[in-house]
């Protein structure tokens, strides 16, 4: 396993960060307690969850995820082995604090919450998993159309966030807090707060980044680059699409992602996306790789990446995934990625 810094902190996280979002929908209890051992084993200590989690999200489920990670930790004794990273949810999802923006009493409320489920007494990152402000995130690039109005307020609202936090890490309940889908103006403006004010500094960026979904690149992932705020990629395998079985659109998996989702069709499920993973797929075949571990190598090998965020729902995939690990792509491999990338810039 390789390590490396988490921003400007003094944090070693594993490259492979440990997703955990279907324990308590897709995966029982006990299923979650292996996939921690073994990822424990095999050098990973950073794992990221989420208060909405299990995914697919719903009022039945929010909150599990959590409170099985917290009953691991509960058995096995290895919290201080343990870089641990949790989210607050934004505005949008009526069964989490009424479905309102993020503020100081939410943050508050939210922290606690998160610290009960998960059986600890600190959280090591945490994140705010989406803005309060319109934002292109979750599908939402297509019809995106910013406004100069309320700049102001929006300021406020950061300097309330940041203050907030501020104090839970005085308290010892934070160690070190992040942003997760995110825009540019938003980061910097984080930035600039934290550097005027003497508050806690946005440590690491939390964003969609695979094969499919490269809107990190170029803005962002320079801002990772000059700032110190590695990226933790999520959904490196664009919820699954990039293995490739999800190209027969008559019959997907049972128990799959996309099979349960109360989100789709979603925005991934498009024929220019489908043809793009079937070219990328032919690209693994090749060069004699898995496409999964390919499109995760992919992740790792990029220079604005601190770690890739894995998920897996059977003990096979998550062996597999971690040994993308120890798979480094030649010239040639990233050469035909590149080629597949010009013919589907934006496929999604």
């Amino acid at each position: 396993m390789e390590y490396a810094k988490l921003g400007r902190t003094d944090i070693d996280v594993s490259r492979i960060c440990l997703g955990t979002m279907t324990w308590g929908n897709q995966n029982t209890e006990a299923e979650g307690h292996e996939q921690m051992d073994y990822a424990v084993d095999q050098g990973v200590n950073f794992f990221d969850t989420a208060e909405l989690y299990a995914v697919p999200t719903s009022a039945e489920t929010q909150g599990k995820t959590e409170e099985i990670i917290g009953t691991w930790f509960k058995k096995s004794g290895k919290r201080e082995d343990i870089i641990l990273a949790t989210k607050i949810a934004g505005a949008g999802l009526p069964w989490i604090r009424e479905g309102r923006a993020i503020d100081r009493a939410g943050i508050i409320d939210a922290v606690e919450g998160s610290l009960s489920r998960l059986q600890t007494d600190y959280i090591d990152l945490y994140q705010l998993h989406w803005p309060n402000r319109d934002h292109y995130h979750f599908g939402r690039n297509w019809g995106f159309a910013p406004t100069a109005k309320d700049a102001d307020k929006n300021r406020e609202n950061l300097l309330e966030i940041l203050e907030t936090l501020g104090a839970l890490v005085q308290q010892g309940k934070i160690r070190e807090i992040g942003l997760s889908n995110d825009t540019a103006w938003g980061i910097m403006e984080y930035l600039k707060l934290s550097e005027q004010k003497a508050l806690p500094r946005m440590a690491s960026l939390q964003h969609e980044y695979s094969l499919l979904c490269r809107l990190f690149e170029p803005d962002l992932s320079e801002i990772a680059m000059k700032e110190d705020m590695g990226l933790l990629a999520w959904s490196p395998l664009a919820t699954g699409m990039l293995s490739g079985k999800y190209l027969d659109k008559d019959n997907w998996p049972e128990g799959a992602r996309w099979s349960l989702s109360n989100r789709n069709p979603n925005h991934r499920h498009n024929e220019i996306a489908h043809q793009a993973t079937a070219a990328y797929i032919d690209v693994a075949k090749k060069h004699g790789l898995d496409p999964c571990q390919m499109a995760l190598a992919f992740t790792l090998a990029k220079p604005f990446v601190t770690a890739t965020i894995i998920g897996a729902t059977s003990m096979e995939q998550l062996r597999s995934n971690i040994a993308a690990m120890d798979v480094k792509l030649s010239k040639d491999v990233m050469a035909d990625i590149e080629a597949v990338r010009r013919q589907f810039p934006m496929p999604f």
